[in-house]
């Protein structure tokens, strides 16, 4: 009599493939097959005990993948066949998407890179096999933004070279060294940092405001990625929460080795984040929301939730999480104003705000933006209205851990600049902030190696001592075709031409019923 086989359920089929991947080795140490696991101080007493919410087995996930990247490319022909840039609300919108490319893109093959490594150095299979998960679903994600991306590159300048320019741009220095840190800290670190800080805690506050922003902007082809992601990326929120969890449960001695990373890169996160504040207030023609709206919806209220969960293990909230709150009156305006004067060196254009956003802007930030930032930009449109557009020929002081210029101000004192140094084995470094300071103090022997682009500059590495050089020959910015000001820029003039107007019409010419 033949034996009917049983059939498997989908927790069944996960303790499977989960738990056989998994064997005591005979002939090798377990420590020296798994040599990182340890040296962070981590604890772990019971690696069953961690496990996937979703219990996704490899068979289930190619097949929803495969469905999804079926639909996305079709919607990618459409867009390109049917001209889908024509349909954008302002070409000024587009130069938010060249910030996009060179910025976050890569950072999701680093993350790729960073998952892949991480999972081998796991005793555990059910992490080990969620870090394979997660390697691809960055790396298609990483795929996708740049094939989503890539038909503006045929009608538009400034995104010929996106890798070329992560690489060395200085501006874009931020978001790598962000995940060079990452990658270069231990397995658990990186989980922290990356699942639990960074895709649990922040990532809702890059994604959601810009897919909005691009829906509002006529943008199909960005939003269609957004939301093919957004179930991965709901996975990884997921996960990240229930890696920090388990790790806390694990052992009482991790505790303060967590809290301690929590305060890092929550910090480190923030001051990254400033780069998307800056694109959500002045790069989109239509916008969604203020930076300071998405920060008290996406942080203060749902970050709120999240800590207060996490006080049962004995953890606080991020140590500088009220000078962060504070922040959010002021971080879009500085980084604009810095990228409005270095609008040379940049591989995207720059502007001042015409005057309805100048008042939308101060409607959204009443107690800060007329008293510190309208004037100065006022200012600014009148010195260019009569022949003198102002650029900043000096090179910035940039902070050694976070790499953005010093530009950010005091909490109790906007008007005063956030400068912090301290002398390390007889040389002086420089700080925005007692949050970069503190991971210095840390960590010192790692962040005296950081590659700072304006050091690198002074020290002749860059293939010239002048800006000029730098920018053409170093970075592979085509100068006089991807930076400057956008008003007379080629995407200026050819973005008029699509819409058959002069070039008399100012830049704004946005058609309002894009969205």
């Amino acid at each position: 009599m033949a034996v009917k086989n049983k059939k498997l359920n989908l927790k069944d089929k996960y303790q499977y493939l989960t738990r056989d991947m998994s064997w005591e080795p005979t002939y090798q140490n377990k420590e020296d097959i798994y040599p990182d696991e340890r040296f962070e101080g981590i604890k772990i007493t019971d690696w069953s005990q961690w496990e996937d919410p979703f219990r996704l087995t490899m068979d289930a996930y190619w097949k929803y993948q495969a469905e999804k990247e079926k639909k996305l490319y079709a919607i990618f022909d459409a867009f390109a066949q049917n001209n889908g840039h024509q349909n954008i609300s302002d070409a000024r919108y587009v130069n938010a998407l060249k910030l996009f490319l060179t910025g976050v893109s890569p950072l999701e093959h680093a993350a790729f890179q960073g998952y892949a490594k991480v999972g081998r150095q796991f005793s555990g299979a059910g992490a080990r096999v969620a870090c394979q998960m997660q390697a691809i679903d960055e790396l298609r994600h990483s795929q996708t933004q740049q094939h989503a991306m890539s038909h503006y590159n045929k009608h538009f300048n400034g995104l010929h070279d996106a890798a070329h320019m992560h690489d060395r741009v200085w501006f874009l220095s931020v978001p790598k060294s962000f995940f060079d840190d990452a990658r270069s800290a231990g397995p658990f670190e990186f989980l922290t940092a990356i699942s639990f800080s960074f895709e649990y805690v922040l990532t809702n506050l890059l994604f959601v405001p810009f897919m909005s922003g691009a829906a509002y902007n006529g943008d199909m082809a960005t939003v269609t990625f957004g939301f093919s992601a957004q179930s991965d990326e709901a996975r990884h929120m997921t996960l990240g929460l229930e890696v920090i969890k388990f790790i806390l449960e694990q052992h009482e001695d991790n505790v303060p080795i967590v809290q301690k990373w929590i305060d890092k890169w929550f910090w480190r996160g923030f001051r990254l984040l400033s780069l998307v504040g800056m694109m959500m207030d002045y790069m989109l023609p239509n916008k969604v929301m203020s930076w300071a709206e998405a920060w008290e919806v996406y942080y203060e209220q749902n970050g709120g939730a999240l800590f207060k969960d996490l006080e049962r293990y004995g953890i606080r909230p991020p140590k500088y999480q009220d000078i962060a709150n504070d922040a959010k009156h002021h971080v879009s305006h500085q980084a604009w104003s810095t990228f409005y004067q270095y609008g040379h060196a940049t591989n995207f254009h720059t502007w001042m705000p015409e005057k309805e956003e100048l008042d939308w802007l101060s409607e959204k930030y009443p107690d800060t933006f007329d008293k510190y930032y309208r004037p100065r930009f006022e200012h600014w449109a009148k010195e260019h209205a009569e022949g003198r557009r102002f650029y900043n020929n000096t090179l910035p002081q940039l902070c050694q851990v976070c790499q953005i210029p010093t530009i950010f101000t005091e909490k109790d004192d906007p008007s005063m600049l956030s400068h912090r140094q301290i002398e390390h084995e007889g040389e002086r470094y420089h700080f925005c902030s007692d949050g970069c300071c503190d991971i210095f103090k840390d960590e010192p022997e790692k962040y005296v190696q950081a590659w700072l682009p304006v050091h690198q500059i002074y020290q002749g590495n860059c293939e010239g001592g002048d800006v000029e050089t730098v920018v053409s020959k170093y970075y592979h910015i085509n100068i006089g075709e991807d930076n400057f000001e956008y008003i007379g820029s080629p995407d200026h003039k050819r973005w008029l031409a699509i819409k058959g107007k002069s070039s008399d019409e100012k830049a704004g010419g946005a058609d309002k019923n894009a969205a």
